[in-house]
């Protein structure tokens, strides 16, 4: 891929721009992030909140201990399977704890506290190394929507730009063409797809310590496994695993692709001030309290963004300043549905898959 390419976010012409960046003047004042901070300084909402961590934590190690109960005394195969659902969504929120925790929105004095209690809830809890996903948020963070710099960009079976799509070969190619309608049933692998990238990263040895990460993801798997072949038959054992293994992917792609997909792509050599990039790449999913549990917050994905460390439970009142702030400063601020969000997503994955259908057309 050449690197001096135009994206959307870059190109000059009007008509190839994309929408929201035509809304934005061309660039933030360098202060501006800096007046923007001291805003939501003042209202103290960096303040870590030790009890509602402490809160949210008891609450979702509750509801895996229901589905624990449930799984040793149901002995009905369909009430199981939906177990195996509700666990999906339980170790979804797990999942959201872990992120909190390991954007240090609430953290100890002592580093290896931090350590130890992202080890617990990822490795541990979700069988998923701790440090492959930080690396790899931490990446995302720093450049999001940025082609050949984040991660979550660069997907093998999928595509986000024309460019992309044109460069697969084989079954990528492919999954490419048809992408919107393949997505949601490809998100059913997404916790393999995590559990590969994890014993790659830790054979690697990128890990800061290797035999903890790989340790705990072991006792994970010696735990899981162990529990439901003991409590259930072994083909009803396998098809419990299917279920909640898939859906817990499944789960997780329908909070994680609203945050970006769809939205403005920028060229590796992007120019955008930070402020900027992070607010034009973000989709916001309207607020509600339902959306906000299922989301574990991240429907502000703009609040985030600017404000990794802003605790979940302050993202609502830093939203009234921070839309203010982007309105009076002409920076696109977008913000929709749930249902929105996904029709965006799947529009824009048929239209860039369509130069592969075409091409077939055409032969």
């Amino acid at each position: 891929m050449n690197p001096n390419r135009l994206s959307r976010a870059d190109a000059p012409g009007e008509n190839s721009a994309h929408p929201l960046l035509k809304q934005s003047t061309p660039r933030s004042l360098p202060n501006q992030y800096a007046e923007l901070k001291r805003l939501i300084k003042q209202r103290g909402l960096l303040d870590q909140q030790p009890a509602y961590f402490a809160g949210k934590s008891l609450l979702t190690l509750g509801l895996l201990a229901v589905g624990l109960t449930l799984l040793l005394i149901l002995d009905n195969l369909w009430l199981q399977l939906l177990n195996a659902a509700y666990l999906a969504f339980v170790f979804v929120q797990i999942s959201l704890i872990a992120h909190d925790f390991g954007h240090r929105q609430f953290s100890f004095r002592t580093p290896w506290k931090n350590d130890w209690l992202t080890l617990i809830l990822g490795n541990l809890l979700l069988g998923i190394s701790r440090q492959w996903w930080i690396d790899k948020h931490n990446d995302h963070h720093g450049h999001p929507n940025q082609l050949d710099v984040d991660p979550d960009v660069d997907i093998p079976l999928l595509a986000f730009e024309e460019e992309q799509a044109l460069d697969k070969r084989g079954f990528a190619r492919f999954v490419v063409k048809y992408q919107a309608a393949l997505i949601f049933p490809l998100s059913l692998l997404q916790a393999i797809s995590m559990l590969r990238s994890s014993i790659e990263f830790l054979v690697a040895k990128k890990a800061k310590s290797t035999r903890a990460e790989a340790l705990t993801i072991c006792a994970h798997f010696a735990l899981y496994l162990g529990v439901l072949f003991s409590v259930l038959e072994p083909l009803q054992a396998l098809l419990f695993i299917a279920v909640h293994r898939g859906l817990f992917g499944m789960f997780m792609v329908s909070i994680f692709a609203p945050n970006h997909k769809a939205m403005p792509v920028l060229a590796r050599n992007s120019q955008l001030d930070f402020m900027r990039r992070q607010v034009l790449t973000s989709r916001n999913v309207i607020a509600h309290p339902i959306t906000d549990f299922w989301y574990g917050g991240l429907n502000y994905q703009i609040e985030h963004h600017l404000f990794p460390r802003l605790p979940r439970n302050k993202l609502r009142e830093a939203q009234q300043i921070i839309r203010s702030f982007c309105r009076d400063h002409s920076i696109a601020y977008h913000e929709t549905s749930v249902l929105q969000s996904y029709r965006e997503i799947l529009q824009h994955l048929h239209e860039v898959g369509a130069p592969l259908r075409e091409a077939r057309i055409t032969r």
